[in-house]
């Protein structure tokens, strides 16, 4: 039986927490197969559309970070 890896959608502003996971992958520093980061010129800009639209489309969990 294979363990469960939820399907996380993170919503990251470029100016701040998008700079810092890249800034991780830079040093090999690794996070779950199941994280999907979309980079946003602003938390602000996200609407509630995407974070719907995120489970809609089988995300288990949605996190934003600006």
């Amino acid at each position: 039986m294979s363990e469960f890896t939820p399907g996380i959608v993170a919503f990251a502003c470029i100016h701040c927490a998008y700079g810092a996971a890249d800034l991780a992958g830079a040093m090999r520093i690794s996070y779950p197969d199941g994280i999907r980061i979309v980079r946003l010129p602003c938390t602000g800009k996200l609407d509630v559309a995407h974070v719907l639209s995120s489970f809609e489309h089988g995300a288990d969990a949605v996190m934003v970070a600006g």
